[in-house]
């Protein structure tokens, strides 16, 4: 049956009235099964009317009762995590377990943000001077944002209002439009946990609405995830107004993996990342670089028939390795990458541009690709092509090897596998990337450490969640104070602590 999202703002759905509106894909079938509208630049007003009427109370609200509306909501996720993933299995791709996944990894930042009357104290010190003592409070900023992508429509939401609501801010999410239904039902588990009205609102739309969100100057500070040169122009246009704003783009991650390697294990470890999730990750292992001339033909050699037998099936699977992609353009898209390799000269080792998948030939379905060849220079290898493609980039030497990921223009993540301790060590040190992994194939830290890339993959000096996220989503107020006993007469020189 078909269905239609509006927007959520002030605790309630709303529908939308602009008479635009955006196709939402059944990414199995390939048939359109719902509707979302884009909200206009009043319609986002009223988003932000809403969250800033809110702030002051929720602000003011003590962080162990805004802990208890987190742990109350952490509790409601987990007992509607099967009908979430469903929602987002139907309208991304991805297969059941994985989209689990995607909301457990959202669940685990709102695990740290329950931390919160904790995470924010502020620091003292007493007698900094004569009579004199100090002290600091972390403070929120007031109305934040979140621009979210397709491809983790439960988790990166999480992150990014996890934080920024238990800091006691107010938040407004512009999802993306492909996937809009998991971050709608947060909205409504948020209330259902007993945020306040128009703590937590939802604004579906395109770039008429991130426009109202970059140029409102209600909205203090931003945080986006999606492509690079969207995250550039947020973050300049941001910047620009005087707003907070953290944004993460695209990635190009490369695995390393060196002849003292386990090769079953780098094989086992990198069809998973690299073909997880049909490729639609931004963590994802796109690249895989092997060191000398047998370790790649021993790599070739196991990967191809991993390959050829991956299992592609429905988004609703319980038991196959990857569904469709996203839609039929990015699936275009990415076929487009292939024959541009190709082009490039690298050699197709394993090609799944014609796949289809019986009882579901309208599906958005690619088979997993493997190329040999990919070097600096090839537009293929340059570009990240989020889909389930994997390139094969050779090194002669460790040197090389290091040089391939620091020279790239994304820095988002990197893996090295070997048996070998000082060159793991050396590698981490040396590479020019955000995030490493060390005989770990996705390298995204747990909820409390922080996430961040380097180069073209962020913009901005703060990383996502962690500790860096209640900085990014709080202000310190510094508090100088002295009580003295006897009046004080004038003083002409500026004060110091001796």
């Amino acid at each position: 049956m078909a269905y239609e999202h509006g927007h959520f703002i002030s605790g309630k759905r709303v529908s939308g009235g602009s008479g635009r509106f955006g196709d939402i894909y059944n990414p199995t079938t390939g048939e359109v099964q719902g509707k979302v509208a884009f909200a206009t630049k009043a319609e986002v007003g009223k988003a932000i009317d809403a969250a800033e009427k809110a702030f002051p109370a929720w602000a003011a609200t003590n962080p162990q009762r805004r802990a208890r509306v987190l742990f109350k909501f952490k509790d409601l996720v987990e007992k509607d995590i099967d009908n979430l993933a469903r929602m987002l299995s139907s309208e991304h791709g991805k297969i059941l377990p994985d989209a689990r996944g995607d909301v457990q990894r959202g669940l685990e930042v709102i695990e740290f943000a329950c931390g919160i009357p904790h995470l924010q104290k502020g620091e003292y010190t007493e007698s900094a001077g004569a009579g004199i003592d100090v002290y600091s409070m972390r403070q929120p900023i007031g109305v934040g944002a979140g621009i979210t992508p397709f491809n983790f429509p439960a988790m990166i939401p999480m992150w990014m209002f996890g934080v920024a609501i238990a800091c006691g801010n107010t938040f407004i999410i512009k999802p993306s439009e492909k996937d809009p239904s998991t971050p709608m039902r947060l909205a409504e588990l948020m209330m259902a946990a007993g945020a306040p009205e128009g703590v937590l609102n939802v604004v579906n739309g395109d770039k008429e609405a991130v426009d109202a969100l970059i140029e409102d100057p209600r909205v203090k500070a931003l945080s986006f995830v999606g492509s690079s040169d969207i995250a550039n122009y947020i973050y300049a246009e941001g910047c620009k107004r005087g707003k907070r704003v953290q944004a993460f783009g695209g990635a190009k991650n490369h695995m390393i993996v060196l002849p003292d390697a386990d090769m079953e294990n780098v094989v086992n470890q990198l069809v998973g990342s690299a073909f997880g999730s049909a490729g639609e990750r931004c963590m994802a292992t796109p690249v895989v670089v092997p060191v000398g001339d047998d370790t790649a033909a021993t790599l070739i050699d196991m990967l191809r028939p991993r390959v050829e037998s991956l299992r592609i099936g429905p988004s609703f699977s319980e038991d196959s390795d990857l569904g469709p992609l996203v839609t039929g353009a990015h699936r275009a898209r990415v076929k487009k990458y292939i024959d541009m390799a190709i082009g490039e000269g690298q050699e197709l080792i394993v090609d799944g541009r014609d796949f289809r998948l019986q009882g579901y030939e309208n599906g958005f379905f690619l088979g997993g690709t493997l190329l040999d060849g990919a070097k600096p220079g090839h537009t293929s290898y340059h570009e990240e092509i989020f889909g389930p493609v994997l390139q094969i980039a050779r090194a002669k030497n460790f040197d090389e090897a290091v040089a391939l990921p620091s020279n790239h223009q994304y820095g988002n993540g990197v893996a090295i596998f070997t048996r070998n301790g000082a060159a793991a060590r050396e590698f981490a040190q040396r590479v020019n990337v955000g995030m490493v992994g060390v005989n770990v194939p996705i390298p995204v830290p747990i909820a409390y450490h922080t996430f961040g890339g380097w180069k073209r993959s962020s913009f901005g000096d703060t990383n996502q969640h962690g500790p860096e996220g209640v900085r990014f989503w709080t202000k310190i107020k510094t508090v100088t104070q002295r009580w003295p006993e006897d009046v004080q007469g004038s003083e002409f020189v500026i004060p110091t602590m001796g």
